[in-house]
């Protein structure tokens, strides 16, 4: 088999820029163009340019399970689930948005908004303690006779930015018997 050089293979070829062409040799040329999807690299980033910043990493997420104040007829607990970043969201702020019940009767009608000063958002952290922050004066205050389980939901940070899990709430605990 003789040897051709690279030069006398692409000669055969049209060249690009070439204005002598047929109509059927711009067609197949306009097929194989490359886009810009093709000359892409593999990373993540669609900014290719240098001293771009690198793509954020996902955050850490935490997962939440909320269980129901009272049993169901079957005697099982109802079960709300949620998600939430890691060390954004204080525990009421992440049940107000998914409709989760928060206040027993008493405390629809005199809960201060989450103002920390009237201690009716209790909660009982079943599991997942340590994923969120540590009680803060506030709660140490209202909560001083209830379980260290027990949280107020306006003053707990669920998360720290950097930790990621899951934590079981039940709700209403002073419902629980």
């Amino acid at each position: 088999m003789a040897a051709t050089s690279s030069a006398a293979l692409f000669s055969v070829l049209p060249h690009p820029l070439s204005t002598a062409t047929t109509a059927s040799a711009l067609t197949s040329r306009t097929r194989y163009r490359p886009t810009r999807s093709a000359v892409r690299c593999s990373s993540a980033s669609s900014d290719l340019s240098p001293g771009a910043p690198a793509p954020a990493a996902p955050k850490p997420e935490i997962e939440l399970e909320f269980f129901g104040p009272k049993p169901g007829p079957d005697g099982s607990y109802p079960v709300d689930r949620a998600a939430a970043v890691s060390g954004d969201k204080l525990l009421r702020d992440i049940m107000t948005e998914n409709k989760l019940e928060l206040y027993a009767a008493y405390g629809k009608l005199m809960n201060c908004g989450g103002g920390g000063s009237c201690g009716t958002c209790i909660v009982e952290i079943i599991d997942g303690k340590e994923l969120l922050n540590e009680r803060t004066d506030t709660e140490k205050r209202y909560l001083k006779k209830k379980p260290e389980s027990w949280r107020l939901t306006c003053q707990t940070i669920v998360g720290n930015k950097e930790n990621s899990g899951k934590v079981v709430v039940q709700r209403l605990p002073q419902w629980k018997k």
